[in-house]
């Protein structure tokens, strides 16, 4: 591969020919001019000659050179590969030449760690292969077999003055090699080439610089492994790298001498490297300080007024240095007297102000007889020597010698002279330059000679200049020692090399005052660190050309925090120290500013200078060292972290306030306020103002500090303090390595003071591993920040000398989670303590830990890592969550279309690890907030508005649990949030105690009890109860705020699930499976909420009108003369009467699509009924038997595969239900259980979510309706009633059982009625295996309670395409849609009083879910009902939208014929109510199929802003117009019922005015409280024996006026029974005006009603007349306008009028 070619002709431009022929090489152009052409063929190399043969430490092997050209001459043939298994971690080879010595870096320069570990072979983490032919070796990690460097990508190249090797590398992440300005930290591997020899040059482009350092680290993958290569080499080579990825290193002398370091993280390797070079020095305190500095201050008097003005200013500042301007004509350990007298007194002051000084100096020694240190030096013959004598170069103070520091007397010499030169002139450190080793250009004496050595057969790509690899700051040291003694000194050096940072600081060279120089500072640091060099820092502000105000400040805010903070700049240029421009100058405030946070993070930069000398560890840390798994991390070099905590993200570009900034995976704080940020693992722009400089702490570091001072001797004085930084477990560590800032063996005889620093569990501990020290100041801890306490901690007490006092002196500040303790007394350096606090959770704030198990023990609780509490409160939780968070939010994306944002599992991983929330924002009041784990990331295809109005946007926060703060309601920073495979939690506020909705299940109110209440949601077989779960499942609520405003949420998932309400106001989310997905709506009126809601599930279905007439079934019919008989006595009763449901009677041993031989003349009847307006609804459950020979619904079920199975099989899973066996008598006097063993047949259940079950069930349908074998069978229904369909079993399970015990009783069970049970209980088993349309497959355990949603489905489009007209479909089971197909009743209730309050909560609740047609069976359907309960019953579902009387086999009857004629009356008398208001039903429920508004509805729905409704349960509203106020108590004759302000007009009497009102009411038992709303206008029609005579009658108006005399109305009309007449467009449709004495009927729609086709208004009645009496009435009608007469005006104020003929059309 191009990527793969290693160049044959590096440096050169050959041509074909040269490459084909002269080398012999491989020749192929590409498009690509980087790619080299002429490239060496795979043959090439050496061979091994002799061995492998083992050594002690390894093995060694003879190489010899395999034929092939010579590319530059004098190849070596045989060589020798020596192999040293140095440490588990460290390996080393070389390759020398067999016959002769070549030069190796002196071991007296390196002083390498040679250690060796002879346990290698057992422990190692590596291992090697040689390849013989050609040879090549693969260094290799164990643990995953991973190679690390393979040499065969290239021949090895061995010549006198030409060494080569490349290694293939396992990844592109290439740090380190230098020095260069690589402008990046992460390398470019696309064919660069970097050349490495010392050299004095301005630091830019791909040139060498001052350092030669061959080390490099790669980071394998997100795992954090990484390696790194060192070659031990002091020669000019170059490093070329390339796509492969690869790396080849080109030398031209010396040996290839490498060693390769493992890690399991960078850091490691770091580490292990510099175990090896040799570890970072300590340095004095004092050198952290802030450093003046510039190249020709003009003399004592400018240096002095500098020094003056930064005083003044107040800016911290350590140390000044001096450049060479201070010497007598620029030569070392001179003093220019003249410009710089007094310059002792000087450095006296300095020092008198606990401030330093540092002086520059150079090797190169001015020749010059009269000066005493060339005539010394000569004297000893300590210069370099050349062929002709001393080597001559041009120094700054003309012609120059240089020491050869390979002799010992050179040592001497530079100590004497240095000491001599500290008796004049106190200096504190120095700083060398030119130690690369530089000379000015040469004069024409002193060429170099055209020799081999000068003029190598191969050039890197560098010029040619002097070459000497110096270690001049290895006898500096030495020289320090002999001055300070016991105290640290201070060298700044220019050139470094491997181990330099043993010794030396290092500054960046001679930098230019550009945005490029400011940028390119940062990855130059990082590099150093990597190199043990930490003390590194760039000149501040910039060395050539004049800096900009705007540039400087920004440097200055950067270079606070450069570990060597140092403003130097060159001569002639303008002065750049902070004071320099002006005391009210933006850029001295920021620098003050930045700089006091220098001073205040001295200890804990200080304690990280403590572990780069001892462990190894980098200073300034690139981002990929500590978030490595995070591959964005890989390339950042625009920011940097101080150690593990503390972020840095600077401005690096002219003109700008805003940065895009990495915020890596953990919490961060920002420094100045405490404040977590939202933000992790993302880009995001960072507002940074012109005198700001983005800061941030680490959650879970705590960072000693101290009170700043303007110098570091002077702030070591003041108190310390820490800012503990929590993480997401509350929880933190640091350290702090304290002595006395300046002995030189501080460390290597522990006098000093180490502390270890941790919180964990409330409780902040100081323990000291070392305590060697006495601090002389006598130091306090006296100030402690901790950040991030998400709530308030309370009894702060403090430990210390094993005495406890409590602390007063602590404020805590809940809008940003800080807490601040100020004046400590006590805490005495070098003394340990502890600090610790409670965090008491009141019992609103407890959210239940072990709600599978109330009886759970202390024990368990906190195994699971819970906080536990004994509570005396009923429902209050013993065992509850900790607040700490389980996932964190990031890479937060704010999109116009919505937020996206990641969640990564905090905690050991014992659920989903990585998951995606989405927020989309579907509409301006519909936002769907969305959570599933990563791998199921789908594609969403939405459109979506443009214009999205602020109240949608949510907020996420970082640091909770994926928390998500939507500023209208909901807030899921919460805790408990969890989200594993079978156990989903996430727990929100809520804005109020107001609540609606969550079902089906039996409520007591409307509004849910927040008291500690849980619900079940699982579709179940389960009369309704208090607190079980039944038919239907609804995870939907509404939610009233304080201020009247609603929203709704939808939870759409279909697993077993538990809802827990809490006072708090709070609600809690548990559910065994799926994903969390939900939608919210903002309303933001209740009625508009549920629009809302339905028009994301669908409308209801449009009813037929004759659905609205009243309806008549029981369960226990016996035959159907029985029917006949009924409808006979209902209509000789007179009672409108227009459904009759056949319950399963009627079929063949309750089998589907069977008749009964009792029911045989039911078709006929049906026949019979139809022909008088009469509809019929036939019942039909889903189990089909299987234990029958010519059953064709069996037969044609199985052919077409549509029954559920069992996984992985073909069989079917058996359950048994209503079916009874064939040939037998069932002998009914058995108990149930004997009954189902003995008669009841084996059923299968038919998958409804499966396409060809959907042919299935509309071809047995269909042969139901239309018999084609029997065509007297057929059964010309109308609608259809599904029973049993949750799916209901008898068996738990299945007739043997279930088979996978963690489905069907999970680890969690939620709060269902089969909670002891299992899943499986009345239903499934868990894993039958059921097929979705799109043919995937999906246990029973997701999709249970969709059953009944699945059936109804199909069912209603069934029937619709048999019937050909619109029919309806009831259904006991319901899911969120439901209502789009079918219509529900309440289930199997009881005859009890209860039951009648209860219905109008379950119909209201309906009213939220979609499902408007909806009722109770009237007057009960288990249990006897009584008279009076009864007849109370009837006039309350005479309301109902379905509206009918239905009761169970073996009870007495309870239709209204079954009593006497007084009940008959009652009777009558409500329905023929219903009846006549039966246009004003049809339109709402049209306004439900078309808007989504609800028809039964609670009155804050109308009276919103009227909080005393939102409790109101017991009276409810038909629209916006009718209240109904029923009696629900027994032997009760006046009720209480609430007026809301407004006019209220009983139908019997007057209107009156409420202002908001509760009164008494009378109710005699003939009697039902319904009163019309003023401000509406309601259309009526004569009522009929049933629907289909009715709506032949004339139609009537009531108008109610309201306060101002207006009224409005509307009606909606089609044939009652055709299939989407609205949708075609085949209705009526007008609206009704009454103000100013007008009334106005306008047609908004016709395609229905014509002269032919008529519908005639007869009656108008006007309530409300501010006049007792009405003279005249004038209609204007069909054009024409005439004067009616036939009215009345009564003292009522109404006005009726009658037969008036107006045809609405």
């Amino acid at each position: 591969p191009q990527s793969e070619r290693i160049d044959c002709t590096p440096g050169q431009v050959v041509t074909e020919e040269i490459c084909r022929w002269q080398h012999k090489c491989c020749w192929k152009p590409d498009a690509d001019t980087n790619v080299p052409r002429c490239f060496f063929p795979r043959n090439w190399g050496y061979e091994v000659h002799s061995g492998p043969t083992n050594t002690s430490t390894g093995f060694t092997a003879q190489l010899k050179k395999l034929p092939s050209p010579s590319l530059f001459g004098n190849d070596v043939t045989d060589t020798l590969f020596t192999a040293d298994y140095q440490t588990s971690n460290r390996f080393h080879f070389k390759i020398t030449d067999f016959n002769a010595l070549r030069y190796e870096v002196p071991d007296e320069i390196m002083d390498l760690a040679q250690d060796t570990d002879t346990a290698y072979k057992s422990n190692g983490s590596y291992h090697v292969e040689v390849t013989h032919k050609p040879f090549s070796i693969r260094i290799m990690r164990k643990s995953n077999n991973r190679v690390l460097l393979d040499t065969s990508i290239g021949p090895l190249q061995f010549a006198q003055q030409f060494l080569q090797l490349s290694f293939r590398l396992p990844s592109t992440n290439v740090y380190g090699l230098g020095e260069h300005v690589h402008g990046q930290y992460r390398h470019n591997t696309d064919w660069k080439t970097w050349p490495i020899f010392t050299r004095d040059a301005i630091p830019t482009g791909m040139i060498n610089l001052y350092g030669a350092h061959t080390f490099f680290l790669c980071l394998e993958d997100t795992s954090g492994s990484s390696f790194g290569v060192f070659l031990m080499n002091s020669n000019a080579m170059e490093v070329a790298l390339q796509p492969a990825p690869a790396i080849t290193y080109r030398t031209i002398g010396g040996i290839l001498d490498f060693y390769v370091f493992l890690g399991n993280t960078p850091e490691e390797v770091v580490q292990e490297y510099l175990k090896l070079v040799g570890r970072p020095f300590l340095p004095a305190y004092w050198s952290l300080g802030f450093q003046l500095s510039r190249r020709d201050y003009g003399g004592i008097n400018g240096l002095r007024e500098v020094v003056t003005r930064t005083r003044e200013a107040e800016i911290p500042y350590d140390v000044q240095y001096s450049d060479i301007d201070y010497m007598d004509r620029k030569k070392d350990f001179t003093i220019d007297e003249q410009a710089y007298s007094e310059l002792s007194d000087f450095v006296q002051d300095l020092h008198n102000y606990g401030q330093k000084y540092i002086i520059i100096t150079n090797p190169g020694i001015f020749k010059d007889t009269n000066y005493t240190a060339f005539t010394s030096g000569s004297m000893e013959r300590i210069w370099i020597l050349e062929s002709s004598g001393f080597a001559v170069g041009e120094g700054y103070p003309g012609e120059s010698v240089f020491p050869d520091f390979s002799n010992p007397k050179c040592t001497d010499w530079w100590k004497e002279q240095f000491a001599e030169f500290h008796e004049r002139l106190k200096f504190d450190g120095v700083w060398i330059e030119m130690d690369e080793l530089s000379i000015l250009l040469q004069g024409s004496d002193h060429k170099c000679e055209s020799n081999y050595l000068n003029f190598p057969p191969f050039m890197p790509i560098l010029d040619i200049h002097n070459s000497h690899h110096t270690h001049l700051a290895t006898f500096l040291c030495r020289a320090m020692e002999k001055i300070f003694h016991d105290k640290r000194n201070f060298i700044l050096s220019r050139s470094t090399f491997a181990g330099s940072g043993k010794f030396a600081a290092h500054w960046l060279g001679d930098n230019e005052a550009t945005w490029d120089d400011l940028r390119w500072s940062i990855p130059s640091i990082l590099e150093f660190n990597l190199f043990g060099i930490p003390m590194v820092g760039a000149n501040i502000c910039g060395y050539a050309k004049n800096v900009t105000e705007e540039l400087c400040r920004r440097w200055m805010q950067l270079g606070a925090f450069y570990p060597l903070s140092r403003n130097h700049n060159g001569p002639g240029y303008r002065d750049q120290d902070p004071a320099a421009f002006g005391f009210d100058s933006l850029l001295l405030n920021s620098s003050r500013h930045y700089l006091n946070i220098r001073y205040t993070l001295l200890p804990y930069l200080y304690t990280l200078f403590y572990r780069a000398h001892t462990l190894g560890e980098t200073v300034a840390r690139p981002l990929v060292h500590e978030f490595y798994q995070d591959p964005a991390t890989w390339e950042v070099h625009e920011q940097f972290l101080w150690g593990p905590g503390l972020l840095i993200t600077p401005v690096l570009y002219e003109g700008v306030d805003q940065v895009t900034a990495y915020i890596p995976d953990a919490i961060w704080y920002d420094y100045e306020t405490g404040i977590a940020i939202e933000w992790r693992k993302q880009f995001v722009d960072l507002l940074l103002p012109g005198d700001r400089i983005g800061l941030h702490l680490r959650g879970g570091y705590i960072f000693p500090i101290q009170q700043p001072n303007t110098t570091t001797e002077t702030s070591r004085k003041n108190s310390l303090g820490l800012i503990v930084a929590l993480d997401y477990k509350r929880e933190a560590k640091g350290e702090l390595y304290w002595d006395d800032g300046v002995s030189k063996a501080a460390e290597t005889n522990k006098t000093y003071i180490l502390y270890d620093f941790s919180v964990t569990a409330n409780r902040l501990q100081a323990k000291i591993t070392n305590d060697s020290y006495m601090d002389p100041d006598h130091l306090l801890f006296t100030d402690i920040t901790i950040l991030g306490m998400d709530k308030e901690p309370s009894n702060f007490i403090v430990t210390s000398n094993n005495a406890t006092t409590s602390i007063s002196s602590v404020v805590y500040r809940a809008s940003t989670k800080v807490v601040t303790i100020t004046d400590l007394k006590g805490l005495v350096l070098g003394q340990e303590f502890s600090i610790e606090w409670n965090l008491v959770v009141s019992d609103l704030e407890k959210f239940n830990c072990y709600p599978e198990d109330p009886t759970a023990t202390e024990e368990s609780c906190r195994q699971r890592g819970c906080l536990w509490e004994l509570t005396a409160t009923p429902g209050v939780p013993t065992c509850y969550y900790d607040t700490i968070a389980s996932y964190a939010a990031s890479n937060i994306q704010y999109l116009p279309m919505g937020i996206t944002t990641d969640l990564a599992l905090l905690a050991a991983p014992t659920s989903i690890s990585n998951l995606k929330l989405s927020v989309i924002y579907h509409t301006e009041t519909m936002l769907q907030v969305k959570v599933i784990p990563m791998v199921q990331i789908l594609v969403l295809n939405i459109e979506y508005p443009q214009d999205i109005p602020c109240l949608l946007w949510p907020v996420i926060s970082s640091s909770a649990c994926g928390g998500l703060s939507l500023c209208f309601s909901w807030d899921s920073q919460l805790p408990g949030f969890t989200f594993d495979d079978m156990f989903l939690s996430i727990s929100t506020r809520l804005p109020s105690q107001y609540i609606y909705g969550f079902g089906e299940t039996e409520h007591t109110t409307f509004r849910r009890n927040m008291s500690w209440n849980m619900w079940g949601m699982f579709a179940r077989d389960e009369p309704p109860a208090y607190k079980k779960n039944s038919y239907g499942v609804h995870p939907y609520y509404m939610a009233l705020e304080e201020d009247g405003s609603a929203h709704g949420v939808l939870l759409l998932n279909s697993n077993a699930m538990d809802v827990t309400l809490q006072p708090t106001p709070a609600l809690t989310y548990r559910t065994v499976g799926g994903i969390l997905d939900f939608y919210m709506f903002l309303g933001p009126t209740p009625e508009l909420v549920t629009q809302q809601y339905t028009e994301l599930i669908g409308r209801p279905a449009m009813t037929p009108y004759w659905a609205l007439g009243f309806q008549l079934s029981r369960y226990g019919y016996q035959n159907d003369n029985e029917i006949s008989s009924l409808y006979d006595e209902m209509v000789a009763a007179r009672i409108p009467y227009d459904v009759q449901h056949v319950d399963i009677d009627y079929m063949n041993r309750k089998l589907d699509f069977t008749l009964s031989s009792s029911f045989q003349n039911l078709s006929l009847l049906i026949e019979e009924m139809k022909k008088n307006g009469m509809r019929f609804i036939l019942s039909l459950d889903p189990a089909i038997s299987g234990n029958e020979t010519h059953y064709l619904p069996f037969a044609r079920g199985q052919e077409n595969n549509v029954f559920i199975k069992w996984p992985d099989t073909n069989d079917i899973v058996w359950g048994k239900v209503w079916s009874e066996l064939p040939n037998v008598n069932v002998d009914e006097s058995l108990d149930q259980e004997t009954q189902l063993k003995l008669y009841r047949a084996h059923v299968a259940f038919p998958d409804f979510l499966r396409n060809s079950t959907a042919v299935w069930w509309k071809k047995e349908i269909e042969e139901l309706h239309s018999n084609p074998r029997e065509p007297e069978k057929s059964l010309k229904f109308d609608g259809l009633w599904i029973d049993m369909n949750e799916p209901s079993n008898f068996v738990d399970g299945s007739v043997e059982g279930c088979r996978n015990e963690i489905l069907n009783n999970p680890a969690y069970m939620p709060y269902l009625e089969s909670r002891g049970k299992g899943l499986s209980s009345k239903t499934l088993c868990m894993e039958s295996e059921q097929i979705l349309p799109d043919g995937s497959l999906v246990q029973h355990y997701d999709v249970h309670s969709l059953y009944g949603w699945s059936q109804t489905r199909v069912t209603y489009k069934a029937m619709q395409e048999v019937t050909g007209q619109r029919g309806i479909i009831i259904t006991r089971s319901t899911f969120p849609s439901s209502g789009r197909w079918g219509g529900h009743w309440l289930g199997d209730n009881t005859a009890a009083w209860d039951q009648l309050g209860k219905s109008i909560i379950g119909m209201m609740e309906f009213s939220l879910f979609g499902i408007s047609y909806t009722g109770a069976d009237i007057c009960g359907f288990f249990g006897n009902a009584e008279y009076e309960m009864c007849a109370r019953w009837m006039q309350l579902g005479a309301f109902y939208p379905f509206s009918r009387n239905h009761n169970n086999i073996g009870t007495r009857r309870q239709d209204p014929v079954a009593w006497n004629s007084t009940f008959e009356m009652y009777s009558r008398k409500a329905l023929q109510t219903r009846y006549t208001l039966l246009p004003y039903f049809y339109t709402l429920m049209h306004k439900a199929h078309a808007e989504g508004s609800t028809v039964v509805r609670p009155l804050f729905h109308e009276f919103t802003d009227d909080n005393t409704t939102w409790d109101i349960d017991r009276q409810f509203m038909l629209g916006p117009a009718i209240l109904i106020s029923p009696v629900l108590e027994s032997n009760t004759f006046e009720i209480s019922a609430y007026f809301p302000r407004g006019w209220w007009y009983d139908c019997s009497t007057s209107g009156q005015k409420s202002t908001g009102m509760w009164k008494t009411l009378k109710a005699p038992l003939d009697h039902i409280n319904l009163h019309i709303r003023g401000g509406h206008i309601l259309p009526w029609q004569q009522p009929a024996i049933n629907t289909y005579f009715s709506r032949q009658n004339f139609m009537g108006l009531t108008v109610a006026l309201d306060d101002n005399g207006k009224a409005e109305g509307q009606m909606f009309w089609d044939d009652g029974q055709s299939i989407d007449t609205y949708e075609n467009e085949n209705y009526f449709l007008a609206n009704f005006i009454a103000a100013q004495n007008i009334l106005q009927i306008q047609v908004i729609h016709n395609k229905y009603l014509s002269h032919s086709n008529p519908l005639k208004v007869g009656y108008i009645r006007i309530w409300g007349m501010n006049s007792s009496y009405v003279t005249q009435v004038c209609f204007t009608y069909d054009n024409q306008q005439f004067m009616e007469t036939n009215f009345k005006s009564d003292p009522y104020n109404q006005v009726c009028l009658k037969g008036k003929l107006i045809l609405l059309s």
